[in-house]
């Protein structure tokens, strides 16, 4: 199974895309860290952005998607064109996607018996967050293992 991770920041969906297989985990070159939306007014540039990931998602043939979820309110809430990107990602009807809490994050890699140094995994430093999220699910998700 394919999954993509995606941690929204600004106009920014920033992924990181990995499969498992046989107990082994594998995160794919691909030829975008980020998906930005350039004017989150514009209806054109939504269906830009809404395209893009879709089509990015198709072809890395990504069976699912989970968001890093954000506070709805506080000092730490996200912002409103983050909220406008996650119900993009979430209306692509191709895509199954689902949102995970960073509490579940955390708890999550906690819990993990696997130890992956994120420097040896090739990413930028700005998609951890995002790899963390997949791997947090794929470490969490009985039917995974």
């Amino acid at each position: 199974m394919r999954i993509c991770g995606v941690e929204l920041k600004g106009n920014d969906a920033i992924i990181c895309i990995m499969s498992r297989e046989n107990g082994l985990y594998d995160i794919p070159q691909t030829r975008v860290q980020k998906i930005s939306l350039v004017e989150a007014g514009d209806a054109e540039a939504v269906q830009h952005f809404q395209f893009t990931f879709a089509k990015l998602m198709e072809d890395y043939n990504v069976d699912k998607v989970v968001i890093r979820g954000r506070a709805l309110k506080g000092k730490f809430s996200g912002g409103p064109i983050g909220f406008k990107l996650e119900a993009c990602i979430q209306l692509i009807k191709e895509l199954q996607v689902e949102i995970i809490a960073g509490s579940f994050v955390k708890k999550a890699l906690v819990r993990s018996q696997i130890d992956i140094d994120f420097r040896d995994t090739g990413l930028k430093q700005y998609q951890e967050p995002a790899f963390d999220t997949v791997f947090a699910f794929f470490e969490s998700d009985p039917y995974m293992k």
